[in-house]
């Protein structure tokens, strides 16, 4: 891999976006970027962590279940948001015909 510089990529994302707008589509389209760090481990250095919120909701009715711990539980439950812990992953681990739903 090599370096890449910030123009370079706002240059091809303006080209992707126009692009975008000459040809349009009957379907919301993403664009996924993917960034590797050399020499960072993110199960040893939790240097990167925390959330944003997105300007613009890709899909406002979006299904989610969140994977959560004991804190997590509590504000998923405060959010209305389908939650599982450990003990529902353990138990669909063990009936398949759960999984499946």
């Amino acid at each position: 891999m090599s370096k890449i510089s910030v123009s370079s990529v706002r240059q091809q994302l303006q080209g992707l976006l126009k692009a975008s707008e000459d040809k349009r589509r009957n379907f919301l389209e993403t664009v996924e970027l993917q960034i590797g760090l050399k020499a960072y481990d993110p199960q040893r250095d939790k240097r990167f962590s925390g959330s944003i919120k997105l300007p613009h909701v890709p899909r406002p009715r979006m299904a989610m279940c969140i994977l959560a711990d004991a804190a997590d539980v509590d504000r998923a439950k405060l959010i209305e948001l389908d939650y599982m812990t450990v003990e529902d992953l353990k138990k669909l681990n063990k009936n398949k015909k759960l999984v499946k739903k």
